[in-house]
């Protein structure tokens, strides 16, 4: 079952409850509460809706009605505890006036403090005034007070709870302070709170040290040396080797309103004070935010001894702003905007002129940038009406624009020390996000971040792209704040109004619900006059009516104001959409222009593309053709070589006149040799066309041409013998010399040789190709 329609039975069964209390009625609405509590309802409260407003409201009127049981109003409490987490406590505490419910409770249960029902509401009251303040004159607050001085004597379970309830209406509550000391047993209360420093649990020991702070730190036995001494002591001790983040957040506080007394930080240099600072500043990365980052803090001002401190504290303070993981949450992004808050808070208390150098030696406008967009992530993460106000206080928007706004004071201050920090912080001013922390902080009820607003302000206006939203964001604010303000007061002034049961006890609330629904119908019909009704007098039901026809009219006017600011978010959402509409349509005539010009270029791409590939086509023959003319004229360099050579042997064969006759028969021989040359190179032919078919022919073919080769040869050598023999009778004086020339001739044979070779396989290759 989903949490809309478990609160939707709720309701229904809250009003059959009403209308008859009867024991199956008390038995079904224990079971819707109880099936309500298993679910996770987280955040219920801060989102404003209807449903979980009125469900809320009805289970705090019967909580708080003495007829109702007990089963059923621990049940309940167990539910509303469930709510109060740190976004809803300050709506239970103000809006449903669920302090004095409680109190009520325990008034009417206080016979028996160790009731489980007084204990439960003991400690969910703890839990709900921690760091808020309670009005003396609420239902039933004085008679709590009285209960929680009454009661210092019983045992542990319900000792801590009052104690640590007594600490927080004490705190900060100057009229609660006046009339615990008005008391006629004050002393006897201090004497008790004096034996419990003794006490062997640290919890009880912080419990009681506040509640003694609280009403005698301005008092001369507050003001003693050796008393302040011992209380900084103690409170140093339980910060070191505390039992728990409880206990370590109650030290804090009592640390830090110490502090605040500044007769007290006189004291502050007392011998183990430095050795106990820097024991502290070792925890800050190990504990909670919410308390440690407050040891640093101290007053809204910066003592002279705590200065001493800064060099120490800086880096541990700034390795807090590290390790936001989204994943984990509200609670964790929560207690992660504290932790900024604190942080920058303590920065910028330390940039006087004594350690401003050092603060901008640590903090870089990187480290400022990264959390401002963490923050306005944040703060536009969980709705698209990014202008609307939170719901309470306390909401996650409003805590990270209350952390947004430090971190941008952080950065004006230190934007002339820092590099490139001014030109982050007035990039950030002009972002269109910034518009809903500023107008947040322009319309608080808190003068300082009024102030830091202006001063936003004051240095975002001269810049060209600063957002013009600003207006309407201020005068949504304020209508919100109007009408929050005004359903806070209905809600309260009904609920301020005491019930039946709290007036009468002769009065029974079911008797009293059946002679409501008589006497309308009796004034429905006329006859209201004709009967007297026996269970009451006429009186107590008139106001009875009354007072239920003012809830009906409260309920039907706040209906109507929440129905209105329905209305109003309607036409701003309406607004935002034009915006978003007229941004989306300049956003699509933008990418129309850019698909153009994306067509544009591809087709562009296409045609280069194309010219590339005919380029390359270009390229590559132009290396085919330059590689055949390489390989045409590497023959051409061979034809020439051998035709020089030929030349140079034609022209030496030229230079020897008296061997005429030899040459003309070396000539005869070489044509010999030519038309045996052309035998071969037709043979040759003959042998290319038939090589595949007659491989071993063709061999023995080449062998028998070799050998008429070898016989020609042989003759032609014959021959030469031949006409060397004649002509040696005739030169005889040349012998010599003709020997040397036939050699040489021999050689020249050798090279014709060769040629005839040469010539073989040019015509091969012919052939071939």
């Amino acid at each position: 079952m989903d949490i809309a329609t478990c609160l939707k039975s709720l309701l229904v069964t809250i009003q059959q409850y009403r209308d008859s209390r009867t024991v199956q009625h008390t038995a079904q609405l224990q079971k819707q509460v109880e099936e309500l509590s298993s679910l996770k309802c987280d955040g219920l409260l801060s989102s404003g809706q209807f449903l979980p407003t009125e469900c809320v409201s009805g289970l705090v009127e019967l909580a708080g009605n003495p007829s109702t049981s007990p089963a059923l109003t621990s049940a309940i409490i167990s539910l509303l505890a469930q709510l109060s987490d740190d976004a809803s406590r300050e709506v239970l505490h103000s809006s449903y006036n669920l302090t004095s419910t409680l109190a009520a409770v325990i008034h009417h249960h206080g016979n028996t403090p160790g009731d489980p029902l007084v204990l439960q509401c003991l400690q969910v009251l703890q839990k709900l005034t921690y760091n808020t303040r309670t009005f003396q004159f609420s239902n039933y607050i004085r008679e709590l007070i009285g209960f929680l001085l009454t009661n210092q004597s019983q045992e542990e379970d319900v000792v801590m709870p009052c104690l640590g309830l007594l600490a927080n209406l004490c705190r900060d509550n100057p009229l609660v302070q006046s009339h615990i000391k008005s008391m006629e047993n004050v002393r006897q209360l201090y004497r008790t709170l004096i034996n419990f420093l003794a006490h062997n649990s640290l919890t009880v020991v912080i419990f009681t040290l506040s509640i003694l702070a609280s009403l005698t730190l301005n008092e001369k036995v507050g003001e003693k040396a050796e008393n302040i001494h011992q209380t900084f002591q103690l409170v140093f001790n339980i910060i070191l080797n505390g039992g728990g983040t409880l206990t370590r957040k109650y030290s804090v506080d009592l640390l830090v309103d110490l502090l605040k007394s500044p007769k007290v930080a006189d004291y502050l240099s007392y011998q183990h004070f430095s050795a106990c600072v820097s024991q502290v500043l070792g925890l800050l990365h190990l504990k909670d935010a919410d308390s440690a980052a407050t040891e640093s803090l101290g007053a809204e001002s910066v003592s002279g001894s705590t200065l001493n401190f800064v060099e120490m504290l800086l880096p541990v303070a700034l390795g807090l702003l590290k390790g936001l993981d989204p994943a984990k949450g509200d609670a964790h992004l929560r207690k992660h905007c504290h932790r900024i808050t604190h942080v920058c808070t303590l920065l910028l208390l330390c940039c006087q002129d004594a350690t401003r150098s050092l603060v901008s030696s640590q903090v870089s406008a990187q480290l400022c940038l990264s959390q401002v967009e963490i923050l306005l992530s944040c703060c536009h993460s969980n709705s698209p009406l990014t202008c609307l106000p939170p719901v309470s206080g306390s909401d996650l928007r409003q805590l990270c624009a209350e952390a947004l706004l430090k971190v941008l004071e952080l950065m004006s201050r230190l934007r002339q020390q820092v590099k490139d920090m001014e030109t982050s912080f007035y990039r950030m001013l002009q972002d269109q996000r910034t518009v809903t922390p500023v107008s947040l902080a322009l319309t608080s009820h808190h003068r300082e971040r009024v102030q830091t607003g202006l001063a936003l302000l004051l240095e975002a206006t001269p810049l060209p792209d600063f957002p013009a939203l600003l207006g309407e964001s201020i005068a949504a604010n304020n209508a919100y704040r109007q009408r929050e303000a005004e359903l806070t007061a209905k809600r309260v002034a009904v609920q301020e109004v005491p019930p039946p049961w709290m007036n009468s006890s002769t009065m029974d609330a079911s008797g009293g619900n059946k002679s409501v629904s008589s006497l309308v119908e009796k004034l429905q019909t006329g006859m209201e006059l004709q009967e007297p009704t026996k269970d009451s007098p006429l009186s107590e039901i008139i106001d009875v009516y009354e007072q239920k026809l003012a809830g009906f009219a409260s309920k039907e006017s706040r209906l109507q104001d929440l129905l209105e600011a329905k209305a109003l978010a309607l036409s701003q959402a309406d607004r935002l959409i034009a915006q978003y509409r007229l941004q989306r349509a300049q956003a699509e005539a933008e990418a129309r222009k850019l698909a153009c010009l994306l067509k544009d270029a591809e087709r562009r791409r296409e045609d280069l593309q194309g010219e590339l590939g005919n380029q390359v086509l270009e390229v590559e023959r132009s290396r085919a053709d330059m590689k055949e003319l390489l390989q045409h004229n590497a023959r051409l360099q061979r034809d020439s070589e051998e035709h020089q050579t030929l030349k140079g042997a034609y022209n030496a064969l030229l230079n020897f006149n008296e061997t005429e006759r030899l040459l003309k028969e070396l000539q005869a021989a070489h044509i010999s040799l030519s038309k045996q040359n052309d035998t071969l190179r037709k043979n040759h032919e003959a042998l290319q066309l038939h090589r595949d078919r007659e491989k071993d022919q063709e061999r023995r073919d080449l062998e028998e041409t070799l050998d008429v080769l070898r016989k020609e040869l042989n003759k032609t050598e014959q021959a030469r013998k031949d006409v060397s023999i004649k002509q040696a009778s005739s030169l005889e004086l040349q012998k010599s010399q003709l020997e040397s020339k036939l050699k040489q001739k021999e050689d020249e044979l050798n090279k014709h040789s060769a040629m005839i070779a040469m010539i073989h396989s040019l015509s091969s290759g012919k052939l071939k190709s």
